[in-house]
């Protein structure tokens, strides 16, 4: 690799995905009778509580992170693959076009690309390789055994410090954070924007748009099809 090239980092889920890629899996795994069919039902009432306001998008997100802890145990590693292919075959083109216009940009600048997501690794690779094609991919991690069933436990959570994990990234392979570009749309990828030359709140949540208006982020919003920087309109408290 290159020493010193440019990096970009990228959250995937309502960054780059419109939708939540472990709500996809989860809803998958339950219409293929790998999850009990009750499932669904519960990441459909934990979404409309979101949409609803009565809860909050990380709420949500936890809310998914323990129903699929709860129903990855004994399920096999190859059920999970096939599932992931089905979701991403047909939600692969499900994207934000800011994103879509940013990493094109991007990629013909010849920068670094990655992205950190708090879904399962299985449907983060399987979206990379349909379509992001990246230079490198995280999402959570789920021990399995030799013969390739699941725990239940989780190995390795790169939501918990996506900070943490990027830097250490640039350090190993010698890239620079000079011109570096990052997005993210919740608190969770303050971390990483903090790092960054060019943080873009995209589409926050409260708590991040809270940060970023306090740190001056870059912040955009797209509606529809229409995209709307918003930086000056929110840090004048107009919305």
């Amino acid at each position: 690799m290159e020493k010193g090239k440019k990096i970009a980092i990228f959250d995937i889920d309502g960054t780059i995905f419109r939708k939540n890629l472990q709500f996809e899996l989860i809803n998958e795994l339950s219409w293929m009778n790998i999850f009990p069919r009750k499932v669904r039902d519960q990441i459909v009432s934990l979404y409309t509580n979101w949409l609803e306001h009565e809860g909050t998008y990380e709420q949500y997100r936890q809310g998914l992170v323990a129903l699929y802890e709860k129903y990855i145990r004994g399920c096999n590693v190859q059920d999970v693959e096939r599932a992931s292919k089905l979701v991403i075959s047909f939600h692969q083109n499900r994207t934000y076009i800011f994103a879509e216009k940013l990493i094109a940009k991007l990629r013909q600048e010849g920068y670094h690309l990655i992205a950190i997501s708090g879904s399962p690794v299985e449907i983060v690779r399987e979206f990379d390789k349909s379509h992001l094609q990246f230079d490198a991919v995280f999402g959570s991690v789920y021990k399995y055994d030799a013969k390739g069933i699941y725990t239940g436990e989780s190995e390795y959570e790169p939501v918990k410090n996506k900070g943490m994990l990027f830097k250490q990234y640039v350090y190993e392979h010698n890239l620079t954070l000079e011109g570096s570009y990052g997005m993210g749309d919740t608190e969770s990828d303050a971390s990483f924007l903090a790092l960054v030359e060019n943080p873009i709140a995209f589409n926050p949540n409260d708590n991040l748009k809270k940060i970023a208006q306090e740190k001056g982020y870059k912040i955009v919003v797209e509606k529809k099809d229409v995209i709307y920087d918003m930086t000056q309109c929110m840090n004048a408290n107009l919305i």
